[in-house]
């Protein structure tokens, strides 16, 4: 049985990494994206895999929908949920539609496309789903000097990273494996789309954030952090997380009540 993989995103930057390494492996594609002229560019020069593309915008709810209905019709060995936007601003003076693009994009589609596609794999006992975030998702407690203009980018990483993390539990011993990607900056065209100068800032290449994540499939990490040497640290903040999850109490903790 040939193995098919879906990857939204997949016209640039990780997405494209993903599809290329994908075709080299011998997985049949389906790629998602916004430019239907850079989709079939892609599938003319990958005549030796099958190609399907599809032309979707995951901001909208059509789009979204479009793709989940393929996610949950297709027999999908694994499911690579890419595609993003950035909108660096502060949180006043981020538009609504920009807002709600973001949210549409990073939070609303890769919900509803994993939605779609777990049954099927569960059915099939295998399948495999990475959820492209950053190591972003963990910036929350710096401050502003250290972590501008991003809030709700920010926040909706730390939903991928959450919801992977919580589904991977969900479905232990299924021979399902999910995984939060989390790479750090990465040499693509992402930055530059956001008009920012990233020139001088050392930068990940696409195919080695592909090498990480794909890798740790094979090691079983549920949180892949491709540049960080230490994975003891990421320990540390899961175990930190269930502490804290574990040390609440039905009585008011003493700091807030009345001296």
């Amino acid at each position: 049985m040939s193995k098919l993989a879906l990857v939204t995103g997949a016209t640039s930057g990780i997405g494209k990494a993903f599809a290329e390494r994908l075709a080299a492996d011998g997985y049949d594609l389906i790629i998602v994206g916004r430019n239907k002229d850079c989709l079939e560019e892609f599938a003319a020069e990958h005549a030796g895999v099958k190609v399907r593309t599809v032309a979707a915008d995951l901001s909208t709810d059509i789009g979204v929908d479009t793709v989940a209905e393929i996610c949950a019709n297709e027999s999908l060995t694994m499911l690579v949920n890419n595609a993003g936007v950035a909108h660096y601003m502060p949180l006043a003076d981020l538009p609504a539609d920009k807002a709600r693009e973001l949210v549409h994009v990073k939070v609303v589609a890769p919900t509803m496309l994993t939605r779609a596609a777990v049954a099927g794999m569960q059915e099939r006992g295998e399948g495999k789903i990475i959820n492209v975030a950053g190591m972003i998702a963990f910036s929350g407690p710096a401050d502003k000097s250290v972590m501008p203009r991003r809030a709700v980018y920010a926040g909706s990483l730390a939903h991928l990273v959450a919801m992977s993390q919580t589904l991977s539990a969900e479905l232990e011993d299924t021979g399902v494996q999910v995984q939060a990607l989390c790479p750090g900056v990465v040499a693509t065209e992402f930055h530059t789309r956001q008009g920012l100068d990233m020139s001088v800032v050392p930068r990940m290449s696409a195919e080695d954030v592909v090498t990480a994540g794909l890798r740790g499939l094979e090691l079983g990490e549920v949180v892949c952090a491709p540049g960080v040497e230490d994975a003891g640290l990421l320990d540390a903040v899961f175990q930190a997380d269930l502490a804290a999850f574990g040390g609440q109490s039905p009585e008011l903790a003493s700091r807030y009540r009345a001296n």
